[in-house]
């Protein structure tokens, strides 16, 4: 199957063709720009590498995308979602996550959605 198109990287000045929005360059910079200036400065303290840990071995444990199951469909689990944010009080507690492929995890993020 044909790929689209390299399009030029959207970082202001530079040139580089890419699949992405940022040339790998780019991507990194833009990636830590937004740890440093947008995310929650405690976010560092909560999303260590115990969370690593912990969400790699969930995945392996749910290897596929829980709200798609329920739907009917397989899909593979890219991201854990904590039920309840860690910032409302929840946990890494096994019960309180759920395993998401990255349609799911962006919508419930978009939307404001519990999925509970």
């Amino acid at each position: 199957m044909p790929h689209k198109p390299k399009k030029p990287c959207a970082f202001p000045g530079c040139k580089k063709l890419t699949h992405g929005r940022y040339c790998e360059e780019h991507r990194k910079q833009n990636a830590a720009d937004y740890n440093r200036f947008h995310r929650d400065p405690d976010s560092a303290k909560r999303y260590g590498r115990a969370w690593k840990m912990i969400r790699r071995a969930y995945i392996f444990a749910h290897p596929l995308c829980e709200l798609c199951d329920t739907q009917g469909r397989l899909v593979p689990a890219e991201e854990v979602h904590h039920k309840t944010a860690l910032a409302d009080g929840g946990t890494h507690d096994w019960s309180n996550l759920q395993a998401l492929c990255k349609s799911c995890h962006s919508r419930i993020h978009m939307t404001g959605l519990n999925s509970k």
